[in-house]
């Protein structure tokens, strides 16, 4: 029998005003292999942006892995104490009610670690994610 192994994913959101453009990003670890996705939107606010980066992060481990998801250990790195906090300790939801459900709905019976990371701090990982999304809400506020 196979030993289940770790895809370590770090994920962030920006904005530029709140609400304003914004842009999210991941960045997923597995194996050998580094994936970076990362979109936007032209009138979002920061929580949306840090919440949808979990939520594309997600969908495409479901793509990936379509039938062996839920053998895998899934440590995500998050610099959104309120995603953390809220997954962890059963923080109130009330805001966001469609992305919470999204989250709950895509993250349902997988073996998932959230870790709050420090922001603009000595990740360089965290620090990379940080770049990919605000060059997204970037590329937004430009379109």
């Amino acid at each position: 029998m196979s030993e289940a192994k770790e895809i370590t994913i770090y994920t962030d959101g920006s904005c530029l005003g709140n609400p304003g453009p914004g842009g999210w990003a991941a960045i997923i670890l597995d194996k050998e292999d580094r994936t970076e996705i990362a979109g936007g939107e032209k009138d979002t606010t920061n929580n949306r942006m840090e919440m949808m980066a979990v939520i594309e992060a997600l969908k495409h481990l479901h793509t990936k892995h379509k039938d062996n998801l839920t053998k895998q250990q899934i440590h995500f790195y998050i610099d959104s104490n309120l995603i953390v906090q809220t997954l962890n300790s059963g923080w109130k939801k009330k805001k966001n009610l469609d992305l919470w459900a999204e989250i709950e709905k895509l993250s349902a019976w997988l073996n998932i670690k959230w870790e709050w990371v420090k922001a603009h701090h000595d990740n360089k990982l965290n620090n990379e994610v940080d770049e990919l999304a605000f060059s997204e809400a970037n590329k937004q506020k430009k379109a």
